[in-house]
């Protein structure tokens, strides 16, 4: 490592405890309290130095190493906010645009994306298909002279009301002879005619419905705003979501490990029947499963995370690591709710929320079930992550 880990992750710990999760409140509740919250902690974590740490250096972040920021999300990640008050949020969105991007795209969407002034949103799932298989997408592109000129129907378009362009995966080649070869990722600027936004689509763990559901209708953009070639977004999806996985297996370990914490807590200060709870058998029997669960997870993170900096795939580690973490996300909050009672079903702690976030978590970025059969289908062929470890 050429950065000092250890002294970031403690600046970045009292950052998030006792900056970012008092706010917590105040961001939930929405409105310009909200806005002027998180618009102060991004100040304070530029001026702090601690500001888009995983970014590229070139484009205006700290240079660090996947493996490097790993170690540095799993705190980020103990606040739901944590990544959008240092300017994580947008990483895979960056590695995308930075490796396939022209220039010019570059300039007008990365470097501002980077620097927190803009942010992105990308529409690939849509309601009439499988969002497990992006090779069924029907949002079309055709070409008009010298535009797109864009039809189709999406949702779970995170961040569309608030985001300066979205990257539509359209279908551009439909007689390709590779059905990995058909679609395009084509960037439409916000505010473009024909763009709709239908609805905010409220989910588990987002109630202010952040997830959109929009209609393309002859919606038209320059030729030259496909990103990548044409035909190559299926790969530009990829780079994307790949990395995207490892960051939510990042956050989700800050996630358990502030759950577990709140478990230890209440354990050591709630009596029943005569002694703590932190006496009681079962409730060591949790935490001990706990600890054992999140340090699994951590070190298969940490594992894809070094893999992915070693080749830019990483794609068993990263199936292994995502399904394996939401699961213990899941058991994690779930337990430390148990101990609480009926208080850990309450909005007095974070972990009611928490545990819808984690149910979300196994369908987003590919469902559980499919990262599975990724893992199954490499191991059957003799691929195993333990014959490509660190030795």
């Amino acid at each position: 490592m050429t950065h000092d880990i250890a002294a970031l992750r403690a600046q970045i710990r009292e950052f998030i405890d006792n900056r970012v999760i008092p706010m917590e409140r105040t961001i939930d509740e929405g409105g310009e309290d909200a806005y002027h919250a998180l618009q102060s902690l991004k100040a304070e974590a530029k001026a702090a130095g601690i500001w888009a740490l995983g970014h590229p250096k070139n484009l205006g972040g700290g240079g660090l190493s996947l493996y490097e920021f790993a170690l540095l999300n799993e705190i980020i990640g103990r606040s739901e906010y944590g990544q959008q008050a240092v300017g994580s949020v947008t990483m895979q969105d960056a590695i995308m645009l930075d490796q396939h991007g022209t220039d010019e795209q570059k300039k007008q969407w990365l470097l501002p994306m980077v620097a927190g002034d803009i942010y992105p949103s990308v529409a690939m799932t849509e309601p009439e298909v499988a969002g497990s298989d992006p090779t069924r997408i029907q949002t079309t592109a055709r070409l008009d002279g010298d535009h797109w000129v864009i039809n189709g129907h999406k949702w779970f378009t995170t961040g569309a009301r608030g985001s300066a362009f979205t990257t539509v995966f359209a279908v551009t080649d439909p007689d390709a002879s590779s059905p990995h070869r058909r679609i395009s990722a084509i960037v439409v600027p916000r505010d473009t005619p024909g763009l709709e936004i239908v609805r905010a689509v409220k989910t588990m763990g987002s109630d202010a419905g952040d997830h959109c559901e929009i209609r393309l209708t002859d919606v038209r953009v320059p030729a030259d705003h496909v990103l990548g070639e044409r035909g190559g977004g299926f790969a530009v999806f990829q780079n994307r979501v790949g990395p995207g996985r490892i960051f939510h297996a990042m956050r989700w370990l800050g996630q358990a490990q502030r759950a577990l914490e709140l478990m230890v807590d209440r354990a050591k200060t709630r009596e029943v029947h005569g002694s703590l709870l932190s006496e009681k058998g079962e409730i060591r029997r949790y935490i001990a499963e706990s600890t054992a669960e999140i340090q699994a997870a951590r070190l298969l993170t940490l594992d894809a995370a070094r893999r992915y900096d070693e080749d830019g795939r990483a794609a068993l580690e990263i199936s292994l690591v995502k399904f394996w973490g939401a699961r213990m996300l899941h058991n994690v909050i779930d337990r430390a709710i148990q101990v609480h009672g009926a208080l850990g079903v309450t909005e007095d702690t974070p972990l009611e929320n928490m545990y819808r976030h984690a149910r979300y978590a196994r369908i987003y970025d590919g469902p559980d079930e499919v990262h599975r059969m990724v893992v199954a289908r490499s191991v059957l062929k003799g691929q195993t992550p333990w014959d490509r470890a660190q030795l």
